[in-house]
């Protein structure tokens, strides 16, 4: 029996409880009036079964609806969101094994409690239509999950890697070369490397690579350097390599048509920045970093340029590393954007380790903390006139719950977008273990700063950064003074 007859039964499931319902029957009282027994009803009630076409002939005349009415799969206004998930393709398409997720088990839950789920879905419809929220959105909100739920590490993934790498003899303890990776994509999986066409077409300027499938030919364009370029090539490696055939065929992406092409690019990316920067020498690395006494950002730089010439390459590979090898497992990492000569901040990729750390997405327009260290280097990158990659730590205490983060950013011109500056940046929560690892966290240098997570939300008063007023507290303030002279009001009465 396929998953399509399951959403039939439970639609048809759906309808006749609310019929029945409706007549203020019970079971007990349907199964008098129809003949049929109670356990059956309820079987079909919790679309476990579809009755024969006799019996269906029988509920439609004591419930007194149409025949057709009754084995249509449109539900009424109550019912009808729960209808448009069973009967739309987003349960089928996302992988809910993924999560640990049996869909015979959602479907179950929808039965139980149709009304309350169904109201449920009604709310989530309205919340992403007033954020906006398209089906990609949706899609990369499940990866995140995903790559939480897993602390962003799969073992899987990187025993793939080193066997791709000892069988194809790429030397991983040193930088690896995009020529390597060139001759491995012609030579072992026939592609062609096309780096001319797409300069004739200005209107994909921003587009990094296309995949033409039939002709297994890879368009490139001319303004990526090496490192770019070698990412490109391990990610197209990876796609061959792991067999992951439901693909996405540019980079970046335009958009998703399927979970499976989020997931799977997710994988390609995974295995390209595992290969490029593999865990040992990254471990390694990092072990000789973390024991030095003092900050130096230079230094950082140099760590990242032994690997790569994209930070972002190598802050995702942190993300990987430092959960797994360190046992830093509350961290985060960010992506902000800012265009030339505006003071518009945009975080345009996050993601959070065991759980949801400030700052994170911004759907409400408020202005993001000036004193967070990602945005003061894009400051810093704008002003300089000399360095163009700019690397800053600082430790973060939110004012709310006092929590203390050690951040760690770069900044640079965006290789991608013309006029406008990128900072990345990774935050791992100071606890004891933070301390004992890291030993320039006793320097007197690195910066401290109290942060909030947007100026309308922040209660640090004077602050020379601040762009907006504390607007959404204010109001808060309001309706907690309204709401305390309401009690006192009440009690007054009590009393």
């Amino acid at each position: 029996m396929n998953i399509e007859e399951e959403y039939i039964r439970l639609i048809f499931g759906l309808k006749l409880k609310q019929l029945r319902t409706d007549k203020n029957l019970s079971l007990f009282g349907l199964s008098k009036l129809s003949g049929l027994s109670k356990s059956y009803l309820n079987e079909i009630e919790k679309g476990k079964k579809y009755p024969k076409t006799t019996k269906i002939a029988i509920l439609s005349n004591v419930l007194e609806v149409d025949y057709d009415n009754l084995v249509s799969l449109k539900l009424d206004k109550n019912l009808a969101p729960l209808g448009e998930i069973l009967q739309s393709k987003i349960l089928k398409e996302i992988p809910l094994n993924l999560f640990g997720i049996k869909e015979r088990d959602l479907i179950d839950i929808i039965a139980n409690a149709p009304a309350k789920v169904s109201a449920f879905i009604t709310t989530l419809i309205e919340i992403a239509k007033n954020y906006n929220l398209s089906k990609e959105s949706f899609y990369l909100a499940a990866l995140r999950s995903y790559q939480e739920a897993h602390n962003n590490y799969f073992e899987d993934i990187e025993l793939q890697v080193e066997k791709f790498a000892k069988s194809y003899q790429i030397d991983t303890a040193k930088k690896i070369k995009s020529v390597d990776l060139e001759e491995i994509l012609i030579e072992e999986f026939g592609y062609t490397i096309d780096k001319q066409t797409l300069k004739n077409y200005i209107e994909v300027k921003e587009i990094r690579s296309i995949y033409i499938v039939d002709k297994k030919t890879l368009l490139l364009s001319q303004h990526i350097d090496e490192s770019q370029y070698a990412f490109i090539l391990a990610k197209e490696i990876a796609y061959n390599y792991l067999n992951l055939s439901d693909r996405l065929y540019t980079f970046p992406w335009i958009n998703f048509d399927t979970f499976d092409q989020v997931l799977h690019n997710f994988f390609a990316s995974y295995f390209a920045g595992a290969l490029l920067i593999s865990r040992k020498r990254i471990n390694k690395e990092l072990k000789l970093f973390f024991k030095r006494k003092e900050w130096s950002g230079s230094q950082f730089n140099k760590m990242i340029f032994k690997f790569t010439d994209s930070h972002e390459t190598f802050y995702q590979r942190l993300t990987n590393i430092l959960p797994k090898y360190f046992n830093f497992k509350n961290m985060f990492f960010l992506r902000f954007k800012n265009k030339i000569n505006t003071n518009n901040y945009d975080l345009t990729k996050e993601l959070h380790i065991n759980k949801l750390q400030a700052p994170y997405a911004n759907e409400t327009n408020e202005h993001y903390c000036r004193r967070w260290i990602s945005i003061d280097a894009l400051k810093t990158v704008r002003e300089s006139s000399i360095d163009n990659f700019i690397t800053s730590s600082q430790v973060s205490q939110y004012v709310e719950d006092k929590q203390e983060y050690l951040v760690i950013s770069s900044a640079t011109s965006d290789p991608f977008k013309k006029d406008y500056n990128r900072s990345i940046s990774v935050g791992i929560l100071l606890n004891t273990n933070l301390k004992n690892k890291v030993k320039f966290l006793q320097d007197v240098s690195l910066g401290k700063s109290q942060v909030g997570v947007t100026c309308e939300r922040c209660i640090i008063e004077n602050c020379e950064q601040r762009v907006s007023a504390p607007t959404v507290l204010d109001k808060i303030k309001k309706n907690d003074i309204i709401s305390n002279k309401v009690s006192e009001i009440v009690n007054s009465f009590v009393l």
